[in-house]
């Protein structure tokens, strides 16, 4: 018969501790950790908080639109504008200079010429314009100089990291490789003579009644160029005639010239900006009473997009060519 003094005298029972050392190590489950007090908005790590995930945001957002996005809305925009350039081919009422088949000034962005060249595998429609806006969706023709296969010198501009990047592998050209451009005259051939950075201040002319191309691109480090990009090329099929300019470019946007930045996007961007700072608060908010489960589950692709729109506004003020 065990007394009481006999309990007492007994060994304590194992504690929980002691009971899950003795399982095996895959039926261990590690202790449970003490609830931190969370953060609320009157806490300014709540604040950064919400800071650092609209920075994080939009730094996914750029990657993604670099590396996804801009070259989808570079497709689609080019699939469209050979869609209109040929059928204006068709028609006989593609644009062959400044002023259109009606006596009106050619609007910005339209299409005007298949631009070719099979050392890069490059076919892009060329726009008319250089500002940031048209060179988003493809290359664009300086619109104070001739249009290709005409006599005088043709300018066409291209982005070199961004929106599909047209003229990223420009560089990789090399002299005696061909050109070919397609307009409203017909199919015209040029032969690239010189390849030369901004720094250089000799640049190839073209002979009386003979008619040059030169392609024009940032060079250098991605968003980081330290030089301008020129290949020039002579045209060896037969010049075509060049109608009078209506302008110069004395009265040229100053957005047109190379590596400008445009201005006008600003105040898109500041919307965006701050529709995504909105967007990061208030998820923020959301996950102290939903969980951060349910929350992280809408939070993301809705992140994932105004960051994405932010990093396309912000991207179009930037200098034309990157």
């Amino acid at each position: 018969m065990t007394t009481l003094l006999d309990r007492h005298d007994a060994a304590p029972p194992a504690s929980v501790t002691d009971l899950r050392r003795r399982l095996p190590w895959w039926l261990r489950r590690p202790p449970r950790s003490r609830p931190t007090a969370a953060t609320t908005v009157r806490d300014a790590r709540w604040w950064f908080g919400a800071a650092l995930l609209a920075l994080s945001s939009l730094a996914l957002g750029f990657v993604l639109h670099v590396t996804i996005v801009g070259a989808l809305q570079h497709a689609r925009s080019q699939y469209v504008l050979y869609e209109q350039l040929r059928s204006d081919l068709a028609l006989a009422v593609a644009p062959l200079g400044q002023l259109d088949v009606n006596g009106t000034l050619v609007a910005p962005g339209a299409p005007v010429a298949l631009l070719e060249i099979d050392r890069l595998g490059l076919s892009e429609v060329v726009l008319y314009g250089t500002d940031a806006s048209v060179l988003r969706q493809g290359p664009g023709l300086r619109r104070d100089t001739s249009f290709p296969g005409q006599t005088g010198t043709s300018v066409i501009m291209g982005r070199q990291a961004t929106f599909g990047a047209p003229f990223a592998r420009l560089s990789a050209l090399s002299l005696g490789d061909e050109i070919v451009v397609v307009t409203g005259q017909g199919t015209h051939r040029y032969e690239v003579v010189d390849i030369r950075r901004d720094a250089d201040i000799v640049r190839e002319r073209p002979e009386v009644g003979g008619g040059m191309l030169t392609l024009v691109s940032a060079a250098g480090v991605p968003f980081a160029p330290d030089r301008i990009l020129y290949v020039d090329a002579r045209l060896v099929s037969d010049a075509q005639e060049a109608a009078a300019p209506v302008f110069t470019s004395a009265v040229l946007d100053p957005g047109e010239s190379a590596m400008a930045a445009n201005p006008d996007g600003y105040f898109e961007a500041f919307v965006w900006l701050h529709w995504l700072v909105a967007a990061s608060v208030i998820l923020l908010w959301v996950r102290g009473r939903w969980g951060a489960r349910q929350t992280w589950m809408i939070a993301v692709p809705i992140l994932l997009i105004l960051g994405a729109a932010t990093a396309d506004a912000i991207i179009v003020t930037l200098p034309n060519l990157l």
